[in-house]
């Protein structure tokens, strides 16, 4: 498996980095490969540098410090790929080219961001209005009811994704309107499975996270549906769970594409088994046509994002295709 510790027990988890790749030794020194950011997309970089472990031998080290913390590291170099719930960012774009630090933008998943509560609360559904009401800046709802006349009269503790995570820049723009625009008194981690922790042992929490967080703990947590649309692969698909569908991302260093064979052949094996890791995994695989693009930018060197430095929401799926990356 990837280097890492992951205590699915305990859902607690962090990954760890010690291996030294020396060039000029004897041909079974491996050359590292790191991997940090999104815990979102970890399982999936994850399961992947796990087959890639297993049919070369060579390791790859995959971290979580949120998608904001992976982009810190990866634009000052440190890191070989950085996983993303969100696209890169302008500060983000501005830091990388200070550090002439170019990419290449791979999408590998769709996601349903999925709105979670304790198994024993009687809310269902909710709307958007309803999230923004108890999320946005200046929110003093204390109780359920004073969101939704219809939900009790209970307390409501929060969990969320912290700063640095992606899920919480996309959350805030889809539901409050702009990135990072929240509320602050709620707990908040970038690590997904103590979000899962949280929710599954108040009877009052609400929470949210990717969806395969959702579906590997169905059994301790309920997702709402939004705007009377259920959390689901399927409704992403068919474009009805909006605004919360979000492609996830992995981004390369191309330098470092260039000059090491072993990233090259772990990101074939990376998009070549894309579809089955995600369906392991329990977010919905892109078309494989999208999956050959991204190869073709490998093979090209095609660098770039195709946003600009903004957070889109309502993206379809051939979005990723038509939109072309621009350095």
């Amino acid at each position: 498996m990837a280097s890492k510790i992951f205590n699915r027990s305990s859902l607690m988890f962090s990954a760890i980095a010690s291996i030294v790749a020396v060039s000029g030794l004897a041909p079974t020194a491996q050359a590292q490969i790191k991997a940090d950011g999104s815990s979102t997309v970890f399982p999936l970089t994850e399961r992947a540098a796990s087959d890639f472990q297993k049919s070369s031998g060579k390791k790859v080290t995959v971290g979580v410090s949120g998608t904001g913390g992976g982009f810190k590291k990866f634009c000052k170099g440190e890191t070989d790929i950085s996983n993303a719930s969100r696209p890169i960012l302008e500060k983000e774009l501005k830091a990388c080219r200070d550090a002439g630090v170019k990419f290449i933008e791979i999408p590998i998943a769709m996601d349903a961001l999925t709105i979670v509560v304790n198994p024993s609360n009687p809310v269902s559904d909710i709307s958007t209005g309803d999230l923004k009401k108890i999320w946005d800046t200046g929110s003093n709802i204390k109780k359920w009811n004073e969101a939704n006349s219809s939900f009790p009269d209970l307390p409501i503790k929060l969990f969320g994704p912290g700063a640095d995570s992606g899920t919480f820049d996309y959350f805030t723009e889809a539901i409050n309107g702009k990135a990072k625009q929240s509320r602050t008194d709620f707990t908040g981690s970038e690590d997904d499975n103590v979000l899962v922790q949280g929710v599954s042992r108040d009877k009052n929490a609400m929470g949210y996270f990717g969806f395969a967080y959702y579906q590997k703990n169905q059994g301790r947590l309920k997702a709402l549906s939004v705007n009377g649309v259920a959390p689901s692969l399927q409704n992403v698909t068919n474009g009805t769970y909006r605004p919360l569908s979000r492609p996830l991302f992995v981004y390369v260093n191309a330098e470092k594409l260039k000059n090491n064979g072993d990233l090259r052949t772990f990101l074939d094996v990376y998009l070549n088994g894309a579809t089955e890791i995600n369906n392991k995994v329990g977010y919905l695989p892109l078309p494989v046509y999208i999956y050959n693009v991204g190869k073709k930018h490998l093979s090209e060197g095609k660098t770039g994002t195709r946003f600009g430095g903004k957070e889109p929401t309502n993206l379809k799926i051939a979005d990723l295709a038509n939109m072309q990356p621009k350095d």
